[in-house]
């Protein structure tokens, strides 16, 4: 599908986890539609186990004359999320896109999972994106506008069978249920949240895959696996964008869509 996008000039945004996958097909969209992207995530070097870092996305972008500030945030960690804030503030001057994609999936059964592994699922996938929102929406209460975007998946309201269990496997189980709280969690926390702040100008919106997503993290766990009905991170990339692109809160906000539906309304509205 050919978009002609629209420009996020002057803005800047924070995508997490966008050393490779998903956040990182966001973050070179947000940069080449116009915005200073402030690429976030653990991993500043590649490692053996999956590719990817933070540098390699800012040359990325940088190559074809964005801008990307590279900045290492373990968004387990508050004080480095408090970091990255003012770190983003100190250098921009501002926020006014905030993508929170870092996420962790888990694909064991309810009984398999510990509660360590809990924990690990919902410091990631929910306390971050809250400790983030925090931080930031004070930010953009003042400046009265932003647009967040919370990144979810069809687990939050699907029940999900999978190979993905076991390394050895092919037996298909149902999985997940930690993955799907988490996410189901974001979604009703930014549906109530957007009608909180929408009287400051601010958008908080969801987004989500219409399938699983190929990216290097799962090619890296299963490489034998048959990805042939997956989708790439391009749709959604694009669909951030348009949602970034928001200049007033009484457009898109408080709404949950797949990134092929808000293409699609997109573009019968263009």
């Amino acid at each position: 599908m050919i978009l002609n996008l629209p420009s996020l000039k002057n803005k800047v945004a924070i995508v997490t986890g966008s050393s490779r996958g998903i956040g990182k097909a966001i973050a070179i969209q947000l940069a080449k539609s116009g915005a200073s992207v402030i690429v976030t995530a653990r991993t500043e070097s590649p490692t053996d186990n999956v590719p990817g870092s933070i540098q390699e996305t800012c040359l990325e972008i940088e190559r074809t004359g964005g801008i990307a500030i590279p900045v290492v945030c373990n968004v387990r960690d508050e004080h480095s999320i408090i970091n990255l804030v003012t770190q983003t503030l100190n250098t921009c001057g501002k926020i006014d896109i905030l993508v929170n994609n870092a996420g962790i999936g888990n694909y064991q059964s309810f009984t398999n999972t510990s509660l360590k592994q809990w924990d690990l699922m919902l410091d990631i996938n929910l306390r971050a994106p809250i400790i983030l929102m925090q931080n930031v929406l004070p930010v953009m209460i003042k400046q009265q506008s932003g647009s967040i975007i919370n990144v979810s998946s069809h687990a939050a309201t699907n029940i999900f069978s999978s190979t993905l269990s076991s390394d050895t496997s092919d037996e298909v189980k149902i999985i997940g249920q930690s993955y799907g709280a988490s996410k189901a969690a974001i979604e009703r926390l930014s549906w109530g949240l957007a009608a909180e702040v929408g009287e400051y100008n601010i958008s908080i919106n969801v987004l989500k895959p219409l399938k699983p997503v190929l990216t290097e993290g799962f090619v890296a766990q299963r490489p034998d696996g048959d990805y042939s009905s997956w989708s790439t991170p391009d749709a959604m990339a694009k669909a951030t964008t348009i949602l970034a692109a928001q200049e007033k809160a009484d457009g898109f906000s408080g709404t949950i869509y797949t990134a092929e539906e808000l293409l699609a309304i997109y573009k019968n509205l263009t």
